[in-house]
């Protein structure tokens, strides 16, 4: 299970050479430490985040498939701007007869968190890497699907803090 989560990100990140590896790895510990000290300093604000940062991912791809909504949002505008129940009350009209639990939902949630995670890519690569996504998610077990949806979110929603 662990070894095709990890095989997703490397085909996601899709980076090549030892100097550039050195200082991912480096980079990503340093990271993984400041998270690490994020999440302790700010723990009950990180656990109130997370469920709002999943709901919103899940409304955010939703919407863009089924278009429940005349409009279109940003993830962070749904987990920074709108209160939460209006938030819920949008996912619940886009599932419709999909229960949030549902695999439909999951995979909703991983396309928004994978769509956040690559906001910062050029357009043409954000697109071939989210085609990888959905490729790798059909691959997976629900299990492990939710495992990566819910380490997906748990480091998103750090990215929130104040």
């Amino acid at each position: 299970m662990l070894s095709r989560i990890l095989l997703i990100l490397l085909i996601l990140l899709s980076f090549s050479g030892a100097s550039f590896a050195t200082t991912l790895h480096d980079n990503t510990q340093e990271k993984a430490a400041h998270n690490q000290w994020l999440k302790e300093r700010f723990s009950e604000q990180h656990q109130e985040l997370i469920p709002i940062v999943g709901v919103a991912d899940m409304f955010f791809s939703c919407n863009k498939v089924r278009k429940t909504d005349p409009l279109t949002y940003q993830v962070n505008e749904l987990v920074t701007v709108m209160d939460k129940s209006t938030l819920a009350e949008k996912l619940s009209q886009c599932l419709a007869d999909d229960s949030i639990k549902s695999e439909v939902a999951l995979n909703f949630g991983l396309l928004g968190c994978f769509h956040e995670q690559l906001a910062d890519l050029p357009n043409e690569e954000k697109q071939q890497k989210m085609k990888l996504v959905v490729q790798a998610i059909a691959s997976l077990s629900r299990t492990e699907r939710q495992t990566s949806f819910t380490q997906c979110v748990t480091d998103q929603a750090i990215s929130y803090l104040r």
